[in-house]
């Protein structure tokens, strides 16, 4: 596969689901964040699993974080069940909050009929010099979050990185 014009960064993502982490159920939600990442110029780590549980997802966002990744797109535990427990995670590994996008994706998903991402209680916010975001777990919210989410990234890594100085 070709790449066309300048890496922004690396990014990991991270699927939080019960039944995928189990090997239960095939991931389908990774490999199209995974796509979309590449489409935008980033260079993806991978894709891991993690339940619904906090514990596990700090885990997860704390290895992607000491791993020196630019952003994590977390996908799916954003709603309001009793495991969805992304949010909570995320919030404890957070240094400095960002409000901005994660109300820009909740509003765009509603706007494009994404009900789950429209209700998400997901999170954006920088952890050291990492990007976190939670992104609800439908296609359609991947893909709004997504188109939503990509044009500012490049401004963030960008202020992160100290580049803009």
């Amino acid at each position: 596969m070709e790449m066309s014009g300048p890496q922004i960064g690396r990014a990991l993502v991270v699927i939080v689901d019960d039944r995928v982490s189990a090997g239960e159920r095939s991931d389908g939600t990774g490999p199209l964040v995974t796509e979309l990442l590449e489409e935008a110029h980033f260079l993806v780590d991978g894709v891991v699993s993690a339940p619904g549980d906090v514990v596990a997802i700090r885990s997860a966002l704390n290895t992607a974080v000491i791993g020196g990744v630019d952003l994590v797109v977390t996908v799916g535990g954003t709603g309001v069940s009793p495991r969805d427990v992304t949010p909570d995670a995320t919030t404890g590994v957070l240094d400095r909050p960002v409000p901005g996008i994660a109300e820009a994706i909740r509003a765009s998903g509603l706007a494009a009929g994404a009900v789950d991402a429209g209700v998400s209680r997901g999170v954006v916010g920088v952890s050291g010099s990492t990007l976190v975001v939670n992104l609800a777990a439908s296609r359609a919210a991947v893909r709004d979050g997504m188109a939503t989410l990509t044009p500012l990234v490049p401004h963030v890594i960008s202020e992160l990185s100290g580049l803009d100085d």
